[in-house]
């Protein structure tokens, strides 16, 4: 295919991807949507397909609502939190210290300023979790507490470029829990009335999902392992997080529809990056425990394709034999240069296992990650995508693995 074909190409992934299935959320409809219209484009082209079961949770709200006197709040149902009726007496919560002193049974706190600073990392998380946040949320388990109003303002490194941001986004914390801005929780605090009635209208709803593999074996058992998560946030189209990156995938499967080399290939969309749970990763895992010594490098693609700015390639752990061709690549390529170290997506489930990888995304993106208000949100739409960024990147891919073999 030349770069013209690749493109419409690209952009007809992309519009299925981001606007005919409009929620890929997990658990979601469209999310299985999504995996099946992978798992066909791979078959079309002549690739083994595996495909695994997950048994998830889908969750939908109507809102909340949250009265102090006279006065109501701007709040909104946590992510995958449990919905709530509740009415009580508020207790501010400024610290950790003030959390583990004060008498929370039986009352609403209000988590608020230092405490608040930061998204805390679902409770089950193998990946990153911070033993503040562990000692967060078993304080707040053991407190008694009917119910949790979170005030945030903004932490783009971990709950992407939403205002406010959810402070709890776990399917595995039991406590049922809201979130407001933080200038709304000033005046909240700010009034006289400590007696609160909060009402969140969420339900979990146990679901399906599917982790799907494509691969093209080789005569080496040792393989090169492309990955992009196919899931999004709820509320968002997920463009550069992460249609970019599984239509990047796509391209790859016609690239090399006739690959026959050494190694073996897998293409991977992990259904789960944007989800507490991470079940596709997890399932990946567990196929793949014992052998990860077999991958000579995973190449994951997450936050590509920015209207702006070059694509960016940053480097873990390569090998003189793998980093040289990948410089070349580099070298050749005016609109992909070498991108800083970052570690906010599934290529760092490899680097933690010891395979060399290669981060894949927009030097834009990874220059802002910690101001940027995009991802996670309605922004994150093909108004901000330049198509012709992916087809540069599946090329460069292409060229890579066959300097490789």
């Amino acid at each position: 295919m030349n770069k013209k074909q690749l493109l419409s190409t690209a952009q007809k992934h992309l519009k299925t991807l981001c606007i005919d299935i409009p929620d890929r959320s997990v658990g979601s409809k469209g999310n299985r949507r999504a995996t099946e219209y992978f798992k066909n484009e791979l078959t079309r082209h002549s690739w083994d397909m595996e495909e695994t079961l997950l048994q998830v949770m889908d969750w939908k709200t109507d809102g909340a609502t949250l009265q102090c006197g006279e006065n109501r709040y701007e709040v909104f149902s946590s992510l995958y939190s449990m919905g709530c009726s509740v009415h009580g007496e508020l207790v501010p919560v400024s610290t950790i210290h003030e959390l583990e002193t004060k008498d929370l049974a039986g009352k609403i706190v209000l988590l608020h300023g230092d405490i608040a600073r930061e998204q805390i990392m679902p409770k089950n998380f193998v990946f990153y979790n911070p033993d503040e946040h562990q000692q967060i949320v078993a304080l707040l388990e053991k407190s008694g507490v009917k119910a949790i109003i979170c005030a945030t303002g903004h932490n783009p490194a971990l709950a992407g470029g939403v205002y406010p941001f959810p402070m709890f986004e776990d399917g595995d914390f039991d406590i049922p829990s809201a979130y407001m801005k933080d200038t709304e929780g000033e005046k909240l605090l700010a009034g006289r009335e400590r007696t609160v009635t909060l009402v969140s209208k969420a339900i979990r709803i146990p679901e399906t999902a599917y982790h799907v593999i494509g691969r093209k074996d080789g005569p080496s058992q040792k393989k090169i392992v492309i990955t992009a998560h196919i899931d999004a946030k709820i509320g968002t189209s997920g463009a550069i997080d992460n249609a970019t990156g599984v239509t990047v995938l796509l391209l790859l499967a016609e690239l090399l529809k006739d690959y026959n080399h050494q190694y073996s290939i897998e293409l991977v969309p992990f259904n789960g990056e944007d989800y507490y749970a991470v079940p596709g990763q997890m399932k990946y895992i567990e196929q793949n425990e014992g052998r990860f010594s077999d991958i000579i490098l995973n190449i994951n693609i997450d936050g590509a394709g920015y209207k702006t700015g070059a694509s960016a390639l940053s480097l873990f752990g390569l090998p003189d034999n793998i980093n040289d061709v990948v410089q070349e690549t580099i070298q050749n390529n005016p609109v992909i240069k070498e991108g800083l170290p970052w570690y906010q997506g599934d290529h760092s489930i490899f680097v933690q296992y010891g395979c060399p990888a290669i981060a894949v995304s927009s030097a834009w993106f990874i220059e802002n990650m910690e101001t940027q208000d995009i991802t996670h949100t309605p922004k994150d739409n093909l108004d901000i995508v330049n198509p012709e960024r992916l087809v540069e990147i599946a090329l460069a891919i292409g060229k890579i693995i066959d300097n490789l073999d």
